[in-house]
């Protein structure tokens, strides 16, 4: 009997994983309203969105690890714990509260989007996991864009706690929502059927081969500490997933630094802080477009390369632009471009992931995900750094896209290598 991909599950997960975004960048438009509203500086109301990415880099491992071994309760957590830091914030009108809220949503976050590879392997056959993988990764930039969308609607101190409120709601009927899709294991769990993990191995094992050490293995014995260490090995020792890691850093630096201080950047030459926030309203929404259509045509083609190194290179030549001729058209034309191309290299990069370590994809797609967030934490701290001299600033984004590009086509060969592989 031929199984039946599940996608009410990727429902399920595309809003919970919308909903991560909303919560956590809930104030990147209404700082200095928030700052006022609650007594603090503006610095402080960024730490409550900074804690995202600085938790990720800590967590994206362990929770990676505890997806590998529990999927399903692993990723409900993380479910329940972004439902509960958005309940938090509604107990006290306080800035305390709002960065209890924020901590609990920042450690469910990794639960979350490390899962978007298992989930998809778990719930859909093979020929619709690129689609699955391009829904779910489009759904999170989605919830950046709700956040945006809430935060121009509501712009006054006195509408702050409606929008928390929308958001509380939305993010507990996303839990629930996933609660019910997700009762019961997948049809392509990896579960149901025996199988056998590499431990400290340099190259994953094909269902053919066999450990070199019979004694490492012990189906049905094996320790979870062992099984820890297997699926981190297994991810972390494997060329592809290593490569994938180092060029994450670059793309994820360039937008995160770009989403950062487009508006200071922008702004000596006469773009206001409205049309900033506009410009980067717009970036999103080419960049949930171009994340939902553009990775399953390339997978279809077998052009991951190819679109990796045509992202980062038209990138640097959008910074470019905007180091010369700065304004509101090169500016929409620019960071428009940026988002179209460049967000679709996540869901290509996961796609990657997935097809190639099996029951280690959780922690794979952890060790993505924290590159990422490390690149961006690494590259906005320049660019911050540069925030006086907005050309400098674009022209060592540009430089940064470009690094990455030798990287990006010395990928053919690996990925031809692994297409031969999967097929039968």
């Amino acid at each position: 009997m031929r199984m039946r991909s599940q996608w009410p599950a990727i429902v399920g997960y595309s809003l919970v994983g919308a909903a991560t975004q909303l919560v956590w960048l809930n104030f990147a438009g209404v700082t200095t309203v928030a700052a006022d509203r609650y007594g603090v500086s503006e610095s402080a109301i960024g730490w409550l969105a900074q804690v995202f990415p600085l938790l990720y880099v800590v967590l994206a491992i362990p929770c990676g690890l505890l997806l590998d071994r529990w999927f399903r309760p692993a990723l409900l957590a993380g479910a329940v714990l972004t439902a509960l830091g958005a309940l938090v914030r509604l107990i006290g009108d306080d800035f305390g509260w709002l960065l209890a809220g924020q901590i609990l949503a920042s450690i469910a976050q990794p639960l979350v989007l490390n899962a978007v590879t298992g989930i998809t392997g778990r719930y859909l056959a093979e020929k619709d996991r690129p689609t699955g993988i391009a829904v779910g990764t489009a759904s999170i930039f989605a919830g950046m864009v709700i956040a945006f969308l809430l935060s121009a609607i509501f712009t006054t101190a006195s509408s702050l706690p409606t929008t928390l409120w929308i958001t509380a709601i939305f993010c507990v009927a996303a839990t629930v929502i996933l609660a019910i899709v997700v009762r019961r294991r997948g049809p392509f769990d990896p579960t149901h059927e025996p199988t056998t993990v590499a431990y400290f191995a340099y190259e994953p094992l094909t269902p053919q081969e066999e450990p070199s050490d019979a004694s490492a293995v012990h189906a049905g014995t094996t320790s979870p500490a062992r099984t820890d260490r297997g699926a981190l090995a297994a991810a972390w020792g494997d060329p592809l997933i290593r490569r994938l890691c180092v060029l994450a850093l670059f793309p994820f630096g360039v937008f995160v630094a770009m989403s950062t201080f487009a508006q200071a950047l922008l702004e000596p030459a006469g773009v206001s802080g409205g049309t900033a926030s506009t410009i980067l309203l717009v970036n999103v929404i080419a960049g949930v477009l171009g994340s939902a259509l553009i990775p399953i045509l390339v997978v279809r083609r077998h052009a991951e390369s190819w679109l990796l190194v045509v992202s980062l290179t038209a990138t640097a030549a959008a910074c470019v632009l905007l180091a010369v001729a700065p304004g509101v058209l090169t500016g929409f034309v620019a960071i428009t471009l940026i988002g179209l191309l460049l967000l679709p290299a996540l869901p290509i990069v996961l796609e990657l992931v997935e097809r190639r370590t099996g029951e280690a994809e959780g922690t794979a797609a952890g060790l993505i995900w924290m590159s990422g967030n490390l690149g961006g934490l690494i590259v906005a701290v320049v660019v911050g750094l540069l925030v006086d001299h907005p050309a400098a600033a674009f022209l060592v984004m540009a430089a940064i896209a470009l690094i990455a590009v030798p990287g990006a086509r010395a990928l053919r060969g690996p990925i031809a290598e692994l297409r031969s592989q999967s097929q039968p």
